[in-house]
């Protein structure tokens, strides 16, 4: 019997899908592809007792596909998603002495994604790589993920990677999973995320905003391009682009205030009541959250590809394109200019005295941002960087997107501490609900996408209640039998 295939696509007008399916009947064997639209996607194989049974499991995927708006198309006719890439140059510092780098650990690929907390550095590139290391340059843990990695954002302690392909994964449990699939219009250059509402800046100077169901809430166009800063909190959307600042009321209601900044914001930063915004005009401007108005200015000798600053705002810290690092006072005074060492820094955080970078070079940077070690340093005396090198073992975790990549468990072999969720069909839209007892009934569950049936039941080892009335997993999924 000759091979058969069928190619679906489902491309909303709006931006919200942009998606392919194509199954394929070879005697026996089915084979689905499935992604987005102008790559190559996921395979699955299945094989069959017959050629009646295969063919009959082709056409009820291809029905149920149908069914959920996809239809017959013919493949590369449709363009793949617009996908900008940040065109960065670096330049060797003028720095008359280099930073006090405790450890370095080389990515392999040009890094825009960082995030530090109290357990672990994370760091993400453009290979799509993340890796964990710990504060003390121990390479912990490695995700892979299908495309390149914007940049990292966190929620309480729940962490998410943005990725070229247009998926936010959610690396925070066992297995990273796509929790937020942002429309094939937008072409992400920032992300943002509170309480599981997300936040993207894109190339074209818009914002958008998708809740923890990873539903369209709301979108402005500023007057400006190339939106690199998007910053959040309880009283407004922070969004820096080519002609500014501007802060929007966080459901929607309209334009708060908007400021025009020395150049193009090429990074953003926050305190409780300051956002800082780096510009291509050698400065980081602090403005003030509640009116908007210029309070500081810290000057650089290159336009400024990153900034951060101590908890407190006490010292204010800046990467320039000529592979320098700065600090300043809070009140804008220069205190030192040191050279990287590892290229620009693209992206960077502060936490207990150390300044960490993701550089050009691919590089994760720890410098010793003490006192001490930064007068040493303008001496001439820095200490001997440690390089840090990936175990053989790493483990490696990648996305499970659909049901086979998913474990089972039997209804008689539930863990202690299971808890049983299921898929139920509202409307046009597929929630995850909660089955077991003790939990709030009519909250849902942020859940991957494409392990979602109806009527399928999942046990989840470990679920937690967020702010704004849903729950997250941080545990391994598995399907229940």
């Amino acid at each position: 019997m000759a091979r058969e295939t069928t190619y679906l696509e489902l491309s909303q007008e709006d931006g919200g899908a942009h998606k392919f399916y194509e199954v394929t009947v070879d005697g026996t064997d089915v084979s689905v592809r499935y992604g987005r639209i102008g790559a190559d996607g996921q395979l699955q194989n299945s094989s069959f007792p017959t050629v009646e049974k295969a063919r009959a499991a082709a056409a009820k995927k291809v029905g149920e596909k149908v069914r959920k708006g996809y239809a017959p198309a013919v493949r590369g006719v449709r363009a793949a998603r617009s996908v900008t890439r940040r065109q960065v140059t670096a330049t060797p510092s003028t720095a008359r002495a280099a930073a006090p780098v405790l450890w370095r650990f080389r990515t392999g690929s040009s890094a825009f994604g960082i995030h530090v907390d109290e357990d672990r550095c994370w760091v993400g590139n453009q290979a799509g790589d993340v890796y964990t290391v710990s504060h003390d340059g121990e390479v912990l843990a490695r995700y892979s993920l299908p495309d390149g990695v914007k940049c990292l954002v966190a929620d309480e302690f729940w962490i998410y990677a943005g990725c070229d392909d247009g998926t936010v994964y959610d690396l925070s449990s066992k297995v990273p999973f796509g929790a937020y699939d942002i429309a094939a219009d937008v072409d992400i250059f920032w992300l943002d995320i509170r309480e599981g509402v997300l936040n993207v800046s894109d190339r074209s100077g818009g914002l958008t905003v998708i809740d923890h169901e990873d539903e369209f809430q709301w979108s402005r166009r500023s007057a400006g391009e190339n939106a690199w800063m998007v910053r959040a909190d309880e009283r407004a959307v922070y969004h820096g682009h080519s002609k500014g600042v501007t802060a929007y009321a966080p459901d929607g209601g309209g334009q708060l205030w908007h400021t025009q900044t020395n150049g193009s914001v090429l990074f953003g930063w926050q305190e409780d009541h300051a956002v800082y915004a780096g510009t291509g005009r050698n400065t980081v401007e602090r403005l003030s959250k509640a009116t908007g108005a210029l309070e500081a200015s810290y000057r650089c000798d290159a336009a400024v590809y990153s900034c951060a600053t101590s908890p407190d705002g006490r010292h204010v810290f800046a990467g320039d394109l000529a592979s320098s690092v700065y600090c300043f006072d809070a009140d804008g005074r220069r205190l030192w200019k040191l050279g990287t060492g590892s290229g620009a820094a693209l992206s960077m955080q502060y936490l207990d005295e150390r300044l960490y970078l993701v550089t050009t070079d691919g590089s994760l940077v720890c410098v010793d941002a003490s006192e001490a070690a930064i007068a040493a340093a303008r001496e001439g005396s820095v200490p001997t960087a440690v390089d840090v090198k990936s175990a053989a073992a790493l483990p490696v975790f990648t996305p499970a997107a659909t049901p086979a990549a998913v474990a089972t468990v039997s209804v008689s072999s539930v863990p202690a501490g299971g808890v049983v969720v299921e898929c139920v069909q509202q409307g046009q839209r597929m929630r995850v609900q909660v089955v077991s007892g003790g939990f709030e009934p009519s909250w849902n569950v942020q859940f991957p996408r494409g392990i979602r049936e109806p009527g399928a039941r999942y046990v989840v080892d470990g679920l937690h209640p967020a702010a704004g009335g849903f729950y997250r997993v941080r545990g391994e999924i598995r399907r229940l039998v």
